[in-house]
């Protein structure tokens, strides 16, 4: 028997591969229970009123600009991964960051909010 961790939307499982000899297949069984996905993400910072949110679903890559931040209208805020391109999501106005809504390695959907502003 071969133990393996496996994927599937985000939530990981641990798996059992039995090989049960001639038969060219090897079952599968699930563990009890999937492992802890990753804690949520902590806004960082009290929020602002205007919301930075993500235009399609992927991966956060980089936080460009952390609470606190002044940032230009355009300034990038948070990349993404997004269809194996790096997406940056910027200021929609000139300001400050107020908040930080997601953490780096973070899958994420499209419309999520990611950071707040002031």
């Amino acid at each position: 028997m071969k133990n393996y961790t496996i994927t599937v939307n985000g939530t990981v499982y641990d798996v059992t591969v039995e090989d049960k000899g001639g038969s060219g297949v090897s079952p599968v069984t699930p563990a009890a229970a999937p492992k802890a996905a990753a804690p949520a993400p902590v806004a960082t910072g009290a929020a602002g009123g205007v919301k930075i949110e993500a235009g399609a679903a992927g991966k956060v890559v980089k936080i460009a600009a952390a609470a606190g931040a002044s940032v230009k209208k355009g300034d990038p805020v948070v990349v993404l991964e997004v269809m194996k391109m790096e997406t940056p999501v910027v200021a929609p106005q000139d300001g400050t960051v107020a908040s930080i809504n997601c953490n780096e390695g973070q899958q994420v959907e499209a419309g999520a909010l990611l950071a707040t502003m002031n």
